[in-house]
């Protein structure tokens, strides 16, 4: 049999199967197994990993990492090479910290891994054994019984009916019936009964394979990479921009080659928002730290800003919303028996010891419990997909026998003799209790031989979980629309969505169908603002979120399931909640560990005050970036006087980018709408910001020219203390929309803050690889950069009431 072969036969008989396996009811032998293991591979998925050195070189790769690379090497043209290793020692540490803090992440996922199914009873050589799972073959003989994973695709062999649980794959809510020649998937679970199956197809090759395969399909650039990529850029053409400026004037001027040089190596080196990277990598990496002690393992950083800006949120139904545990409402009974009295009945149709979710959510149901030992159940007959019910022969406490069975509404019916405007009235009933979405039950009880009493219908149902129905209602005051993505019919999804809370707009998955591109493009409409979508496949999640993405919004996705794992992907936050399948784990970028999804709004609103620490860091680094260029390219321009050293530009970029990783703790307010990056915003606000400081650094220099008559080598000491104490005050200014006092700073901000700016003016003081100013001099500039600080908050208020942005 060929490799190609495998799972590719799926409609042949049992015999047929056999012959096209190779194999026989005998199983195989433990030589021709180990062959095909050595053939197919083992029965797992195939993980793709990333070589590490290739991810790690991976970080210095793009636009801010070719600038620092850029003034790496002109360091070395100039043979500055105190310059030379200052800044390749940054371009390591954001490389190895960003390497670090994702791979730490990365571990944390794959820690949560487990496998669905470690061992498996197969026949080889003849005799039953027991073996790893992982080591199955096409062709394999297996017997499954209750409570077990079923390890690979198998067909079933000559036995009883079994019960299958195929909700992660399908999204049933309600166990499926298989008999002999039915296939069943791997990572189904059997619920009831035990039979003997083949081997048809393992690993990539199942039904569980291949749906995970649709995800290495989907990929994704995170919003937070776009921005940083506009920022980047945005710098970079500002730089070379001005460099091509200056060099044209230095050379009609005819300075000296070697000078032109060191200038275009220092407004290189102050155009690379260096640390911008790290920062933005910390403050997400400290973020998932403590989203991690709420439960919430985070696998991509990138998630926690993807999840700040999420305006959709595409969530599963059956063990998401649900609790994936069948309930009993309130059954309808007929003349005079009462739902005790058709629960009890029931109950005794019923097995305890069977792990049937039916029997168990009937016998759950039943009040007073103790009343099952008065009777005697002498005879019990299981469910079968023939008769479809259950009966049982039940001995009272007073010696009278009877029979009670339960099961299909119809069937049931039709066994019992009810006068006509009874059978209208049970009718009616099962007619209600279907557009409710519920599964109904008949219930009937007979003391004559072929005689039965039609007693009532229990209406079963999956109910949500208690916290969905605050969670969605939370969501929605957030700005996110809530949509469930159901297996189910329309009827169950419907009346689910009612009990949470959410709208009736329900669409069948036909909407949704990607062979019909003009129809999805007119129902789109419709698709944005249904609640919610019925008899879904994996396609059609895949291609809701797709269709959602395509037109401009963040989406994000729970499941559980393998049938989850591909929109997990593709969206911009997947989200695996707690039991959640190792595909769903693998697919998704954030996994819960405890049920329920009132952890996913904790996350939101964590990423949320994540995102405005990394939206005023932004603001703060292209201020600063500008502030630098500017002036000193005015400096040389006009002036034709280098304001400061490339030895202070590195020191400013060490002290100041150093403390301002501390923002990753600073307290912040968040917004109860989706975040997104609003580069128009960012820029203008930076770029007023940074004409600010511009003008703030020429104040200073005309005063000590012009004022103090101070001798050029003591001003660029002067300007250097100046950037560095304003640089550091302007993150107090970028961190809130409104006045700097209106949201207190972290502690660890402020002290972070003081101790370097202590450095910096000791530095300057006592002259530490520039021109010393003494005392006097450094308190002026503190007094210099403290009343610009006052200016630029005003200003700074002024501008987001002009272009709109204050909240």
């Amino acid at each position: 049999m060929n490799q190609s072969n495998q799972g590719a036969i799926k409609n042949l008989s049992v015999k047929e199967q056999m012959t096209a396996l190779h194999t026989s009811a005998s199983g195989l032998t433990s030589t021709e197994a180990n062959k095909r293991l050595n053939s197919y591979g083992p029965n797992a998925l195939e993980e793709h990993k990333t070589n590490v050195v290739l991810k790690f070189l991976n970080y210095f790769w793009g636009p801010i990492p070719w600038m620092i690379e850029a003034a790496i090497l002109l360091s070395a043209l100039a043979k500055h090479w105190s310059d030379f290793f200052i800044i390749l020692t940054l371009l390591l540490a954001n490389a190895f910290i960003s390497f670090f803090e994702e791979r730490q992440a990365s571990n944390a996922i794959t820690a949560l891994k487990a496998k669905l199914a470690t061992k498996a009873e197969v026949l080889r050589d003849g005799n039953w054994i027991t073996i790893e799972a992982t080591h199955l073959v096409p062709g394999d003989i297996i017997h499954i019984r209750l409570g077990d994973i079923v390890p690979a695709d198998v067909i079933l062999l000559e036995g009883d009916a079994i019960e299958v649980d195929q909700a992660a794959l399908t999204g049933e809510s309600l166990p499926v019936t298989h008999t002999t020649e039915d296939a069943v998937y791997s990572g189904s679970i059997v619920r009831q009964g035990e039979i003997d199956a083949l081997v048809t197809a393992t690993g990539s090759k199942t039904y569980f394979g291949k749906t995970a395969n649709l995800v290495a399909e989907a990929h994704t650039t995170s919003h937070f990479q776009k921005a940083v990529l506009k920022i980047g850029n945005y710098l970079i053409v500002l730089a070379l921009i001005l460099v091509t400026i200056i060099s044209s004037v230095a050379l009609y001027r005819g300075d000296p080659l070697i000078t032109t040089l060191q200038f275009v190596l220092v407004l290189t080196i102050a155009s690379i928002p260096v640390a911008m990277p790290t920062v933005l990598s910390v403050t997400m990496a400290v973020g998932a730290k403590l989203l991690a002690k709420m439960q919430a393992i985070v696998s991509k950083l990138v998630a926690i800003e993807e999840l700040a800006g999420m305006d959709i949120l595409c969530t599963d139904k059956t063990g998401t919303l649900t609790q994936n545990k069948l309930s009993l409402g309130t059954p309808f009974t007929l003349n005079s028996y009462t739902s005790d009295t058709a629960i009890l009945y029931a109950s005794l149709a019923s097995k305890t010891n069977n792990n049937d979710v039916i029997d168990i959510a009937i016998i759950e149901a039943l009040l007073h419990k103790e009343r099952l030992k008065t009777y005697q159940v002498s005879e019990f007959v299981p469910f079968d997909p023939i008769h479809k019910r259950t009966e049982a022969t039940v001995l009272d406490d007073k010696g009278n026998t009877f029979k009670v069975t339960k099961g299909a509404t119809q069937v049931i019916l039709k066994m019992t003799e009810l006068n006509s405007a009874d059978k209208l009235t049970v009718e009616k009933a099962i007619e209600d209790f279907a557009e409710k979405g519920y599964r109904a039950l008949g219930v009937a009880k007979s003391t004559e031989e072929d005689k039965w009493d039609f007693v009532g219908i229990l209406p079963l149902f999956d109910p949500p979980r208690e916290d969905s129905k605050e969670t969605i209602a939370t969501a929605h005051n957030m700005g996110i629309k809530v949509k469930m993505v159901t297996g189910d019919a329309i009827a169950i999804a419907k009346q689910t969505a009612k009990e949470m809370g959410m709208g009736g707009q329900f669409f069948d998955a036909g909407v949704l169908d990607a062979s019909n591109e003009s129809a999805s493009k007119e129902n789109f409409t419709k698709i944005e603002q249904a609640d919610g979508f019925a008899q879904v496949f994996p396609e059609h999640k895949f291609r809701l979120v797709s269709l959602l993405q395509q037109h401009g919004h963040i989406v994000g996705m729970t499941g559980d399931g393998v049938n989850d794992a591909p929109a997990l992907k593709k969206a911009d936050c997947g989200i695996a909640v707690s039991g959640a399948t190792d595909a769903a784990r693998a697919a998704a970028s954030i996994v819960l560990l405890t049920p329920g999804l009132s952890v996913i709004i904790k996350a939101i609103e964590e990423s949320r005050k994540i995102f405005q620490r990394m939206n005023s860091y932004a603001i703060y680094r292209i201020t600063e970036t500008l502030r630098v260029l500017f002036f000193m390219t005015l400096s040389i321009l006009v002036f034709n006087f280098y304001p400061v050293t490339a030895i202070m530009i590195v020191l400013l970029a060490l002290l100041n980018d150093g403390a301002i990783l501390t923002i990753a703790y600073d307290n912040v307010k968040y917004k109860n709408t989706p975040e997104q990056w609003n580069m128009r915003s960012i820029l203008t606000i930076a770029t007023i910001l940074g004409v600010v400081g511009v003008m703030a650094s020429f104040g200073l220099f005309y005063l000590g020219e012009k004022v103090f008559h101070l001798d050029r080598n003591t001003i660029q000491t002067l300007i250097y203390l100046k950037l560095s104490v304003a640089g550091q005050l302007t993150i107090f200014v970028t961190r809130t929309r409104g006045a700097f006092w209106s949201i207190r700073p972290a502690k660890i901000l402020l002290g972070t803050t003081l101790a370097t700016q202590l450095i910096a003016t000791l530095v300057a003081v006592y002259g530490f690889l520039m021109h010393p100013i003494g005392w006097k001099w450094a308190g002026l500039v503190w007094g210099y950069a403290l009343l610009w600080f006052f200016i630029s908050d005003v200003v700074k208020q002024i501008a987001y009431r002009i272009i709109g942005t204050q909240k």
